[in-house]
């Protein structure tokens, strides 16, 4: 029985019992009942007020009350006159303001902090109370190679290739580093925050292949820069110091010239040789910026074979074809890309010993290209290595022909990756 059924009953006894009384004061006393009659209008006049006051209260209260429930906090009350009443409505009118600025607030920084998370270059993945991934922006998409519908409800240890073990192991406040195909490099970090009053988890992936890439250039670039300083100078006088000696040959014994003369030029030699090794370092220093131009790699690919057919029939190595309609054109340096794809191509050629195949492939859409061959599958150490400066697994190699690779395909804007498919060949595809 609410409170103002309960009043009106109230009040309806209350005149009943007073019209009744008056009633029977029609015959015994007239003027008595003229009196109670008029004091019966002028209660129910007083009443109705009462009625009035007593009930707009509630219907305020009760209108203020689904406005918050439906989470309306623009709704306000104009003052009426009434000091208890204007008191009750300033006090709801302070409180429904401080509500609506408060939503506004938070909807403020929730969009901003949405915007943030979008335009992060870091990556970030929101995991839900059971630790599934159940949100994620742009840059994570681009780091795990897959869109949001796929990774969207799975637990990060499912992600495919390294990131599953690294993601699942991951402890707060514990970064782990994460390298993949030799190259790309990433530091993934763990954390939480509160949703409702409960311990949500984040990931947060940074890209470090640039930065560290950068530091290892001018680090490595230093000491050649010295290096090659250094020996060139001392080769130059040294060489010059050789053929100077070489005047004084005919000044000996004949059975001593042969002997005095090849040791003359084994030293010239090699000298020369390691002023053409300290050579090769130095053009990876000094890699100049590309200077783009159209350039059909179609033709260059078929350049390239050409150009070691005489040690592909060697190794009984045979070439294969698979390229997108001619021409094939893309806007690059065609002196640098033609150095990155002979040297890839001379990579696959070494992989492969004797006896093989490789593989080239070019593609419109997405537009890029792949060269694969079928030698000796890549280890999980070496793969981890391949793109470091100066490591090679060749008995005298140098450790700078994919470091050159690398640069020159990082000039220009591409993405790539050396790595074993899904049929056990090895792959270096390249994406523009």
């Amino acid at each position: 029985m609410s409170l103002r059924f309960q009043f009106l009953l109230f009040v309806v006894l209350i005149h009943g019992v007073v019209v009744a009384l008056a009633w029977q004061l029609r015959t015994v006393n007239p003027t008595l009942f003229v009196a109670a009659e008029a004091l019966l209008v002028g209660s129910v006049v007083v009443t109705a007020k009462l009625y009035r006051g007593f009930v707009r209260p509630f219907q305020l209260i009760s209108a203020g009350t689904a406005a918050m429930q439906t989470q309306d906090f623009s709704l306000k009350f104009v003052p009426v006159g009434q000091r208890e009443m204007d008191q009750l409505i300033a006090v709801y009118n302070q409180m429904i303001e401080a509500l609506r600025r408060e939503r506004v607030s938070q909807h403020e920084k929730s969009f901003l902090l949405e915007r943030l998370i979008q335009a992060s270059p870091a990556g970030i993945l929101l995991l839900d109370f059971e630790g599934r991934i159940e949100s994620l922006n742009p840059a994570a998409e681009r780091f795990l190679g897959q869109p949001a519908a796929a990774v969207i409800g799975r637990l990060p240890a499912a992600l495919p290739a390294e990131w599953g073990p690294v993601l699942a192991g991951l402890v707060e406040n514990q970064p782990q580093v994460l390298r993949l195909s030799g190259l790309a490099t990433y530091r993934a970090h763990a954390a939480h925050f509160l949703d409702r009053g409960f311990a949500r988890r984040f990931l947060l992936l940074e890209e470090l292949t640039h930065e560290l890439i950068r530091q290892e250039k001018a680090a490595y670039g230093q000491l050649i820069r010295m290096m090659s300083h250094e020996i060139n100078n001392s080769i130059g006088a040294i060489n010059s110091i050789l053929h100077s000696f070489g005047h004084y040959t005919p000044q000996l014994a004949p059975d001593d010239r042969p002997d005095y003369s090849e040791a003359l030029a084994v030293s010239i030699a090699r000298n020369t040789h390691l002023a053409n090794f300290i050579a090769g370092f130095s053009r990876l220093v000094r890699l100049p910026p590309p200077a783009p131009a159209p350039t059909d790699l179609n033709a260059l690919l078929r350049g390239i074979a050409r150009l070691l057919q005489p040690q592909s029939e060697a190794r009984h190595v045979a070439w294969h074809f698979a390229l997108a309609p001619d021409p094939f054109v893309r806007s690059l340096d065609p002196q640098q890309f033609e150095q990155a794809l002979l040297n890839i191509g001379k990579n696959a050629l070494e992989a492969i010993g004797e006896g093989g195949n490789i593989w080239v492939s070019t593609t419109a859409e997405p537009p890029g290209l792949v060269i694969e061959n079928d030698g000796p599958p890549l280890l999980p150490a070496v793969s981890q290595q391949l793109f470091t400066p100066f490591f090679s697994t060749k008995k005298d190699g140098q450790g700078i022909g994919l470091t050159l690779v690398r640069d020159i395909l990082l000039q220009h804007g591409c993405t790539f990756r050396l790595a074993a498919t899904a049929t056990g060949r090895t792959a270096f595809t390249i994406r523009f």
